[in-house]
């Protein structure tokens, strides 16, 4: 079994230096690096399954975004978007000094993914986009907005549970104790009870979204899109809210020319916790 070795690195944030926090599995100066990255409200904790499977073959680093885990957080609603995600990353990416780098980005991650694949002269040489496109449901938004941010205070650990799995049945089938990871990996305990991990300023995006902000925001992603040279991988749950078969298809046409994979039985968003979603990764990448 590997132990994911937890470090730290400082970025040059708007708002000064912070740390960025960040786990990693398999041996240390392993050229080959995989980057995974995680969706809005999640935690670098998500790829542990992946972390002690890939491990064996390649560096996987996993990080925990600004504001969430044990990242510093940013303090200012504002900042908390994919620019300043993708400046942290690159200082990160700089610290791993990798020969070969590969990315796996869920949701929000696959939209920093695409944000810095899209750079010139970036190093990335395999991009997996799990779940997520350059187009965005504006009804999913809406929903995830709900929510983001409020950071509810549960009296004790069973309720708090019970709230993050009603909110990640999306997700798919997991057994209970896979939904007991899935939920301690975003929950911290305080003084008052257990409460999620990340800073409530993350969901001030999500306030005030309209159909024609969302419209503007797509306008930029599929630009960027349109940058990657990096070969690409979507996956799809085949029950998504999110991405659309729609959008797929225009990704396997456009820019990179995506590859497509869609899991049955799973919405927003697969969580790679599995041993058949793991061996997609490890079929594209090798």
């Amino acid at each position: 079994m590997l132990t994911a070795r937890l470090h730290t690195v400082q970025w040059l944030s708007p708002m000064g230096l912070k740390k960025l926090a960040y786990r990693e599995w398999g041996e240390p100066d392993n050229p080959h690096v995989l980057l995974c990255v995680h969706g809005l409200t999640r935690s670098s904790q998500d790829f542990e399954q992946m972390g002690q499977t890939l491990g064996k073959r390649l560096r996987v680093v996993a990080a925990d975004m600004p504001g969430r885990g044990g990242s510093d957080w940013l303090g200012n609603g504002a900042l908390y978007a994919v620019p300043n995600y993708v400046a942290a990353c690159v200082a990160l990416v700089a610290r791993l000094n990798p020969g070969t780098l590969d990315w796996f980005g869920t949701s929000m991650g696959g939209l920093i993914g695409m944000g810095y694949a899209s750079l010139p002269d970036n190093p990335v040489r395999k991009l997996i986009l799990n779940d997520v496109g350059p187009s965005l449901n504006f009804e999913a938004l809406s929903r995830i907005g709900q929510y983001v941010g409020k950071s509810p205070v549960f009296a004790d650990l069973e309720t708090a549970r019970a709230a993050i799995k009603a909110i990640s049945l999306p997700f798919g089938p997991h057994t209970e104790a896979e939904w007991n990871t899935l939920c301690d990996s975003v929950l911290v305990q305080t003084e008052g009870g257990w409460t999620t991990h990340y800073d409530p300023l993350i969901g001030a995006t999500f306030q005030g979204l309209t159909p024609d902000t969302v419209a503007a925001s797509e306008g930029m992603l599929w630009a960027a899109y349109s940058q990657i040279r990096a070969q690409t991988l979507v996956v799809r749950g085949e029950l998504s809210d999110l991405l659309s078969t729609a959008t797929c298809q225009r990704m396997s046409t456009e820019g990179p020319k995506a590859q497509l994979k869609e899991i049955p039985g799973v919405g927003h968003a697969p969580t790679f916790m599995h041993a058949d979603q793991i061996r997609i990764v490890e079929d594209f990448l090798f």
